[in-house]
Parts: structure tokens; sequence; C-alpha cells
């Protein structure tokens, strides 16, 4: 059996038998007004953390969602998108997607907004999409892609990027791990399955993720997760585990290399109203300007001792230097 098989048959009975402590996510459920979530889809939450950002919503965007679980981001989605077919979820797992059915009908009960019709469930797999090219606004998957090979991982992210417009965004979330995982455990098929022991070093996972062309990457949060301990996993050294929630712009690629935004801010404290680096970057006095780690770094170079560079927050929501 591979991975991805052993993958199927997890969330095969997760889909008929709701497992509560699949994943443990420690974003709040969002509460929103008129937007009731039903007890089944927050039970079948099989996610480390949230893709649903209201900013990134604006517009009644085509979304699409890989990944289906019980349904809940999709709902919340359509919560923003309220159109036929204006979201659409993709399963390799039909029972998922048969679950994901039925709850929708408790959510039209529930939701006097909300219509089936808002999502269009399709069969198809992370690594060829059921969707045509350049026809996404917003792409999202939570706690799916860590569960992917190195190879695997960047034909998914490289699907995302086919089917997303020019200027659309890929939201993920998914555990890291910024610590050695021993090969026992990577090979472990179970524990990759259950979102633990694919879990790459944060550099890593962002380089594979502007390795298939996306021009600027900000990191939105970043939370604990788990512990691999050595009580009860083949490792010599307890292993900490974080969820992290990127946002992924397919903007084009600057000539010197991606923007990638970890929550650095420059605060120019001179005597002047303000700094102009000549390279696009004006700084007021006393005002901080979220930056790119590209641009943190060329500051940094200039040896200025009235410019100061916070450190790296992972936290990240716009308003910055590119």
């Amino acid at each position: 059996m591979s991975y991805l098989d052993a993958t199927r048959e997890l969330y095969t009975s997760a889909a008929k038998t709701p497992d509560v402590g699949l994943c443990c996510t420690t974003t709040p459920i969002w509460q929103l007004p008129g937007l009731r979530i039903p007890r089944i889809m927050q039970q079948m939450n099989y996610g480390c953390g949230s893709t649903v950002h209201p900013r990134d919503l604006s517009n009644q965007p085509k979304i699409l969602y890989v990944g289906v679980g019980g349904g809940m981001e999709l709902l919340q989605f359509a919560y923003f998108s309220r159109q036929k077919a204006g979201v659409i979820g993709v399963d390799v797992v039909e029972e998922m997607l048969e679950a994901s059915r039925k709850n929708f009908v408790e959510a039209e009960q529930e939701n006097e907004w909300f219509k089936s019709e808002y999502v269009d469930l399709r069969m198809g797999d992370a690594l060829d999409l059921p969707v045509e090219s350049e026809s996404i606004d917003v792409a999202a998957q939570n706690c799916l892609f860590n569960i992917f090979k190195q190879d695997d991982l960047r034909r998914a992210l490289s699907e995302m990027y086919r089917v997303l417009k020019p200027h659309g965004r890929l939201v993920l979330s998914d555990p890291i791990c910024n610590q050695h995982m021993p090969e026992s455990l990577r090979n472990d098929d179970r524990l990759r399955a259950l979102c633990l022991s694919g879990s790459l070093p944060l550099k890593e996972y962002i380089d594979l993720i502007t390795s298939v062309g996306f021009g600027t990457v900000e990191i939105r949060a970043k939370r604990p997760y788990r512990i691999l301990d050595p009580a009860h996993y083949d490792t010599t050294e307890q292993l900490y585990i974080e969820s992290v929630e990127v946002c992924a712009i397919k903007d084009p690629m600057p000539a010197d290399g991606p923007c990638v935004f970890t929550g650095k801010a420059a605060i120019y404290f001179g005597n002047e109203s303000h700094f102009d680096d000549r390279a696009g970057h004006v700084l007021l006095a006393n005002q901080p300007l979220a930056v790119c780690d590209k641009t943190a770094g060329a500051l940094s170079a200039l040896g200025r001792n009235d410019i100061f560079i916070s450190e790296s927050t992972y936290h990240y929501d716009g308003g910055g230097c590119c």
C-alpha cells in the first residue's frame, strides 16, 4: 500500500464516521452574521488552521477548495461568493464528497441564504485537477499538501498555479517542522496521512511554493500544533510541529527573486521626514512599514544606524513594501 492509498483509506473511514481528534485546529471557527455551521461540519473539520480570509474574497470570486472534508470551509467560502457553482470542491474520496452533500442539506436548513448549488463538488485528484486553466480567483487547501512527498507536492502546487488567474491567490494551511524528521517517521504512511511526519521546514516549504512560479508569498500565521515525543514515536528527540497559514500570489516573479513576507517591519527614526532607498521603498519617520525579507536584507545592508528592522513575527496582514 502506498502513502496515497493509506491516505484514501484513512479519510474514507473519517467520512463514514467523523473523527473529531483526527486534526487539531487552533483557529476559531468564523462567527459571521447569518452564518451557522452545522455541528457535523465542525466534527469533520480535518484542518490545522483556516484558509478563509475575508480580504481575499471580495467581488464574488471564483473559489477552488481541494480536499473537501465535511464541507465547513466550502460553506464559509460560499458565504462570500453566493452564486451558483461559485465554489468548486475537489476530493479524491467519493465517500467524503457524499458526506459533504448530506451536510450541505443540513446547512440549507440552518442558513436561509445558502443553497447547495453554490458549491460544485467534483471527484478529482490534487495532482490532476478537473479545473480549467486560469479560471480561479482564490484556491485553497487545508492540511492536505503536507501529506504529499516532495515530487507530488511540487506537482500539486503546479496544478494550483495552473488553474489560478493572473494575480490569483493560493491560500494554504499546513503543519511544518523545523527540526530533522527521522526517515522512519517520514516513511510511515499512516503518520504521513495523519498530517504529521510529512511536515517540512518552513524555508523548504516556501521554496517549493516559489519554485512553481508564485512571485509573492505571505506568512499570515504560525501556531503551535503537535508534539512527537520519544515515548510514543520513533524519534530520539522531541519534535515540535507548528501549523502555518500562507498565501501565495500568482504575481510575476521579480528579477531578483520572490517577495516573501514573514512579518518583518522597517522603522526609520532619523532626522528627516522620510527615507527613500531609491529602490521603490519610502520610509516615513517613525512609521513602521511591513517589508518582505528581501527588502529587509537590502535595508540592513545599507549599514545605517537610523533604520530598525524587526525580527520575523510570522504574521503578515497586507500593506507591505511590494
